[in-house]
């Protein structure tokens, strides 16, 4: 069994949280990318088809023991979390959405995630976490609503249910990543979860895989192995060794890192505001990180 998360984590705990964040930022502007090519069910599920085949393929080589069945249901709440929740989820959004507005949404997640921490592994942060946390939280919603026009549309309901699919899953993974290691946890996950989605996938083929652009089967790719796959080796490590609520914080970055990646990839436009926001956010993550949060 892995240690217990740390009272307080090293830099090497937050270097795996970010190389996660990192990797899971290009995760929307790839997606609507992906879409240029494939409806949503398709990318929002069929990624999960591909990872699963690379994790059978690793577990294999590995001869990694199969868990045993009392802990299928924490698997399952994994699975219906990162693997089916969030993408699909978030691939319907992004049908209508921008992927710099879908950023600001998904800076929710910190919040998320430290609230299911609190619920499925014991955790307690501090009254000073809970501030900067919220503070933070408050920082995004606000940049949505200012960007948004003041409202909030159905893109944006879709992201929120994305956003606390995606805490739980995190927040469960971290706990099973304790017992199991970081990349174990997300292929279970993913071979649990396939003979769910085959059949669904498989009816949202493409007619005509040769009419698809190249640029959507490349960012179907990029969303298949590594924003569903390679991503999760780093962010559960991090969450397992640094604690939920703490490394979660570090997603507060990622609404910004997508932001950029937006403008680069798609040609969406970078504001002042945005700059401004995301130097907040990050003041927050920066004094969030130094509380104080006892392991369970």
């Amino acid at each position: 069994m892995n240690p217990a998360p740390q009272s307080q984590p090293d830099l090497t705990s937050f270097g795996y949280g970010f190389v996660g964040v990192l990797i899971f930022s290009l995760t929307l502007p790839a997606t609507r990318i992906a879409l240029s090519g494939f409806d949503p069910v398709f990318v929002g599920l069929g990624r999960a088809i591909v990872a699963a085949g690379l994790s059978l393929i690793l577990l294999v080589i590995t001869r990694q023991t199969i868990p045993a069945a009392k802990f299928f249901p924490n698997f399952a709440i994994v699975a219906g979390g990162v693997v089916i929740g969030f993408p699909l989820l978030s691939a319907i959004a992004m049908k209508d959405a921008a992927a710099s507005h879908g950023a600001v949404i998904t800076g929710l997640m910190p919040l998320s995630t430290a609230l299911c921490g609190v619920w499925r592994a014991g955790e307690r942060p501090s009254l000073g976490f809970w501030v900067f946390a919220g503070l933070g939280s408050a920082l995004v919603i606000g940049f949505a609503l200012l960007t948004g026009g003041g409202s909030m549309r159905m893109a944006d309901l879709a992201l929120i249910g994305a956003v606390a699919a995606a805490g739980l899953g995190y927040a469960e993974g971290a706990v099973l990543s304790r017992t199991f290691g970081s990349w174990q946890v997300i292929c279970w996950s993913l071979i649990l979860a396939t003979p769910v989605l085959l059949p669904i996938v498989l009816q949202h083929l493409p007619s005509n895989f040769a009419a698809v652009p190249v640029n959507a089967v490349l960012a179907f790719l990029y969303v298949s192995i590594f924003s569903m796959f390679l991503g999760f080796f780093a962010w559960y490590r991090g969450l397992a060794l640094g604690g939920i609520a703490r490394i979660g914080q570090i997603q507060l970055i990622q609404p910004f890192l997508t932001i950029l990646a937006s403008a680069v990839l798609l040609g969406e436009h970078l504001t002042i505001e945005t700059v401004g926001f995301a130097a907040a956010v990050i003041v927050c993550v920066v004094l969030g990180k130094r509380t104080q949060i006892k392991a369970a």
